[in-house]
């Protein structure tokens, strides 16, 4: 399988040495993405629910570079700096997958880089738009 590494303007650069995101095969698989509006480094704000709606956003951004889009998402992990705050994160999450939503897990960690509430990463299948249902976010 060929390995196509996903670089985009539209999502905040990587802060390592890593790559925004992979595409292998069929899949895509996104670095966690911060709330960070991308172009700069600041975050899209100090709460949990501007940073989740931003890292969805961006994460939506590396999958659309590469071919896909959140239609597609089959597994989300979720970061969060503090757990008390899951049910404010998950009504912005929820605007963005409806009805048939991808697997999740939301984990609670120690610490997030830049300082950051939540990071979200994502695997989505791959889609080139041949054969897809109307309404697919790819086209």
């Amino acid at each position: 399988m060929n390995k196509q590494i996903i670089a985009t303007d539209h999502a905040p650069a990587a802060v390592g040495p890593y790559s925004q995101g992979v595409r292998l095969g069929d899949f895509v698989f996104t670095a966690g993405q911060l709330g960070i509006v991308p172009g700069t480094k600041d975050f899209a704000g100090p709460d949990i629910e501007s940073q989740t709606r931003q890292a969805l956003e961006n994460v939506k951004a590396v999958l659309e570079a590469s071919g896909s889009c959140l239609q597609h998402v089959v597994k989300v992990t979720v970061f969060l700096q503090d757990m008390e705050e899951f049910s404010r994160m998950n009504v912005i999450y929820a605007g963005f997958f409806g009805d048939a939503p991808p697997a999740r897990s939301a984990v609670q960690v120690a610490a997030l880089p830049l300082g950051g509430r939540v990071e979200i990463e994502a695997v989505a299948e791959a889609c080139d738009c041949e054969d897809v249902k109307e309404g697919c976010g790819c086209c």
